[in-house]
């Protein structure tokens, strides 16, 4: 693959050179985890949409605070890194990303799901840790291949039905939100892995009265024996 790695004590901006490389496939701006820099560019340049053939694009732990619309024309993009920046808001025109797998949001400051988000039928990875949203909207249920959500430490207080139409779901993080109950069908999501070592549901530190935590802990049978159980009172 073509690739390029731009790096700098304190990047700001995409050099404009790089605009002229088309046949680049692979553009990475992010800072190398171990060298603890947090680049500051703050704007992704509309210019990104002249890199067509771009499958993978890494932005993450910099100071972006908007995202160009241009970017709904990288249509082979398969992975994209946001994650550490200052986002509150995503394009309309992301939803047009068809061939996007695997997304990272992790701590900016959405407040919501974007819609566009649920329109990304190729996902299997959906990473929005570390944020303030509140709400999942119902149109989640169209993302099929979804295999891991990844939903910690926002201010979630329910979920939809809808999430329980998302049967290929293996990983399904919850940790720390405002949650009180579950769906009457997530104990549908049989694809969740209960392991002993490996918890791949995570519910701490939500306030849980339906199903109790050590119902959850029971995994999806336990989940659906609770909600059986009350419809039978």
């Amino acid at each position: 693959k073509k690739k390029l790695k731009i790096s700098g004590r304190e990047l700001l901006s995409v050099p404009t050179q790089v605009f002229g490389l088309e046949q680049l496939q692979v553009l990475e701006m992010s800072p190398e985890r171990e060298s603890c820099l947090r680049y500051r560019m703050e704007l992704l340049p509309q210019e990104i949409g002249r890199l067509r053939n771009l499958t993978c694009l890494y932005v993450d732990s910099n100071n972006l605070k908007k995202i160009p619309a241009e970017i709904g024309t990288l249509s082979r993009l398969e992975r994209l890194t946001l994650s550490n920046n200052s986002l509150s808001s995503l394009p309309a025109e992301m939803g047009a990303l068809q061939r996007l797998q695997s997304l990272h949001l992790a701590n900016n400051s959405l407040t919501e799901l974007p819609a566009p988000l649920c329109q990304l039928r190729s996902l299997t990875f959906l990473d929005v840790s570390d944020n303030k949203i509140d709400t999942i909207p119902s149109s989640i249920r169209h993302l099929e291949k979804l295999e891991t959500l990844l939903l910690l430490f926002n201010s979630l207080e329910n979920l939809p039905e809808d999430v329980c139409l998302l049967r290929n779901l293996h990983t399904l993080w919850l940790g720390n939100n405002h949650l009180r109950s579950l769906p009457a069908a997530f104990g549908e999501l049989v694809n969740l892995d209960w392991g002993y070592n490996y918890c791949s549901c995570n519910f701490e530190g939500n306030p849980l009265e339906s199903p109790p935590p050590d119902v959850c802990s029971r995994g999806p049978e336990g989940i659906r024996d609770y909600f059986s159980s009350l419809h039978r009172i």
